[in-house]
């Protein structure tokens, strides 16, 4: 899938705007989330990005799939974007907008990835000490590697604290390449 970071900014600005004088947040993370996945798929990706079906019949076809999930806002913001032949930016608008409500509410959404399966009392453990360390509220999940043999990685937006032995391997031998 293209990148749509730029495109989807103002689109995930103006949802946030809207959403945040609504006091909906949840509500339009829902919505995003729906929509999102929709236009994810292979199928409606190569549809959407077809230059042959007009825009009114781009903004029907998800609105026929989504329309139950959806409140008139939604739907209006479907009509926009499928007017100006963006519904592909879904997924990045969704995103962006997430990064935008969390920052609200100053939560931050974070990874955990370890080679094995993780205790939820450990995964609650590290929450709590990222949270501390961020002064944010963190909200952490746990994902499975087998390729880092060992250890864990966090990503928490733009930071990555990587204590996997696959890391510490590779700076190992960087290291000794000096």
């Amino acid at each position: 899938m293209a990148d749509f970071n730029t495109i989807a900014r103002p689109y995930a600005q103006a949802a946030f705007k809207l959403a945040r004088e609504k006091n909906s947040l949840a509500s339009w993370s829902e919505q995003l989330a729906v929509l999102a996945a929709v236009v994810r798929d292979g199928q409606m990706q190569a549809i959407l990005a077809s230059p042959r079906l007009s825009p009114a019949k781009q903004r029907d076809l998800v609105l026929d799939i989504c329309d139950a999930y959806l409140d008139d806002g939604g739907r209006n913001f479907v009509a926009l974007l499928a007017e100006n032949r963006r519904l592909v930016a879904l997924p990045d608008v969704a995103a962006q907008y997430e990064t935008l409500r969390a920052a609200e509410e100053g939560t931050l959404q974070a990874r955990l990835i370890s080679a094995k399966p993780v205790e939820d009392s450990v995964r609650d453990a590290v929450a709590e000490a990222l949270g501390r360390r961020l002064s944010r509220k963190v909200s952490l999940r746990s994902e499975v590697d087998e390729a880092l043999l060992g250890g864990a990685v966090i990503r928490a937006g733009d930071l990555v604290i990587d204590g996997s032995v696959r890391g510490r391997l590779s700076r190992l031998a960087a290291s000794l390449n000096r």
